[in-house]
């Protein structure tokens, strides 16, 4: 067959793409946590800590639904912070 598909490509390849999302929204967060830490001294407003809430969830989310598909990307130590 010409265009069967291989099921563990497919998988590879999402993984990937989970990876760089991920990657993607860490960033994301730490640059919101960063401009709340700089404007903090100037009370900062609701939205921007709701905006980095959210961003910490979005990551919390990829981030368990990669150790559930057992997804492996590059070292980060900036990644889980105990």
């Amino acid at each position: 067959m010409l265009f069967k598909s291989d099921p563990h490509r497919m998988l590879k390849i999402g993984n990937q793409n989970l990876m760089q999302l991920i990657y993607a929204t860490k960033a994301s967060w730490d640059q919101a946590r960063e401009t709340e830490r700089a404007v903090y001294e100037s009370h900062v407003d609701s939205e921007l800590s709701e905006r980095t809430k959210l961003q910490e969830c979005k990551y919390m989310y990829l981030y368990q639904k990669a150790r559930r598909r057992h997804a492996h990307g590059h070292l980060n130590d900036g990644v889980i912070q105990h």
